[in-house]
Order: C-alpha cells, then structure tokens, then sequence
C-alpha cells in the first residue's frame, strides 16, 4: 500500500486546486498528508477510508500499481462521460510557471522593511518565509500592526498574507493575498542579488490601506535575508511599527525606504 499510495494520491490530489485545499477539506494535518504523498507513512484504517471515500475510490485501489490506478480513473471518468474537469486559474497560470525561474537561493526567512501604507509616518517591519514546495515557490508574510511600546491589544491588527512567487526576466514577482479576512491582494517586485551570500533586497511593493477608505498605496520595501533557519518566536516579536528614527530601523534601510519623492514613502490613488 505505502508503495504506490503517495503516487496515486498525486494523482487525485491534481484534480483539485493544491494540496492544501485538499487537506483543509479532508482536515488531515498537512503535514501528515506530506507523508504519505512521499510514501513515508501509511494512513490508518480511518483515515485511509475517509480518503477514499473523498476521492470516491475504494480502500485497496489506492494501492495500486500507478499505471493501473491512473487507467482506473481514467475509465471511471469515461463511464461518466467527462474527463476531470481543469481548473481554468491553474490553466491561465500554467505558461507563467513554465517561464519563471529558479527561486532556491532564495528560500528562508526574512524581515521585510517598508512604509506602513495604513498609518503614514511609521515603518513596519514584518517576517516572510519563502519555501520551495513541488517544484512552486511559495511565501507567508506575518504583520502586526502594532506600535512599539503599545500595550493594548485592540490598538494592532494582524494579518497573514500567503502567495506565489516567481523569477521573470531578472526580477521577483510576489502575488499574495490576505488570508485572515481575505478582503485584499497584494504584489512586491524585487530586484535580483547579483552577490554570492544574499543580504538585503530592494523593491515596490502595492496593495491598499486597511482603513476605512482602503486607498490603493505603493511603496518602497526592503527584505534582509535572516537565514533558512531561525528562531520564529523570537523574530515575530519584533514584528510591529516602527518611527523611523527608531533605533531598531537603521541608517541602511531607512535611506532605502525614505530614497523616493513620494509622500511619506507611499503614493496613494484616489
């Protein structure tokens, strides 16, 4: 069963938009379900006929050899008189990821500078993972609205913003969304580093204002680089507005931010 089980749920699991979608609906830890996608672990009898009556087949065909499960489906999918529906984002996107490049040296942790777009005048500071996951370079971005210094919890907001990232004709292309309350998107362009050890990266970053009027905004952004491991408490800590003279933003990227005739760094639309 573990032999072929992480292969043929491959296969049912690209009928559906991610594996994360699958998972959410299944609520199977991701985790876990990693684990039998790579064939590390077998699912429990429960789990293994939860899964199967999702994906509509029975216990002992997730077992099969892939060749025979794949032409299995595929004639189920006949006897029904359709083929699995395609997802017409996936189709869309798909020249894209064809064209993008190769984010690896990329991948960690970072803390992202730039120009608060809902309270003018005060840096955020946020924290961003970028993770590479079959072959699809993903990213979270974690913010707290919060000033320094500020006790009362109703004084922040927070937001997890979660993406897609790609490498287009020597620049970074970062799509995500709000994922708490999913009322925005946004996109970051970075430039490149041409430098052996990544440091810090300069780029534009748009999306809107979480106040009352949400006006379109753009500003400046800095990542630095902090590793591929770190202590994640420890960072999200330091996850909050800054004044811009505060001792924590320094001299290096408070040029960054503030070199641009915009307005407390952002430009908004009205």
């Amino acid at each position: 069963m573990t032999e072929h089980l992480g292969a043929n749920l491959r296969l049912l699991c690209g009928h559906y938009r991610s594996i994360a979608e699958v998972c959410r609906k299944l609520a199977i830890n991701r985790a876990q379900f990693n684990k039998y996608l790579a064939g590390q672990s077998r699912p429990t009898p429960y789990n293994l006929k939860r899964i199967g009556d999702f994906f509509g087949v029975e216990d002992y065909e997730l077992g099969l050899p892939p060749e025979q499960f794949a032409r299995l489906i595929g004639a189920r999918a006949n006897e029904a008189g359709r083929a699995p529906a395609a997802d017409p984002l996936l189709k869309l996107l798909q020249p894209l990821r064809e064209q993008a490049g190769d984010l690896r040296r990329y991948c960690g942790y970072y803390f992202e500078y730039s120009n608060c777009m809902s309270v003018p005048g005060y840096v955020l500071l946020s924290l961003v993972q970028l993770w590479e996951e079959d072959g699809e370079f993903l990213f979270e971005r974690q913010e707290r609205q919060e000033r320094a210094g500020a006790g009362d919890a109703e004084d922040w907001v927070r937001c997890r913003y979660l993406g897609a990232a790609f490498q287009l004709h020597d620049r970074l292309f970062l799509m995500d969304y709000e994922s708490l309350t999913l009322n925005e998107m946004s996109q970051t362009i970075l430039i490149p580093s041409y430098k052996s050890r990544i440091t810090r990266l300069n780029g534009l970053k748009t999306g809107v204002s979480s106040g009352d009027r949400r006006n379109p905004a753009c500003t400046r952004v800095v990542w630095e680089y902090l590793g591929s491991e770190i202590n994640r408490i420890n960072a999200f800590r330091q996850v909050r507005l800054y004044r811009p003279d505060d001792a924590r933003i320094d001299d290096d990227v408070r040029q960054r931010l503030a070199d641009t005739p915009l307005k407390n760094g952002l430009f908004e639309i009205e």
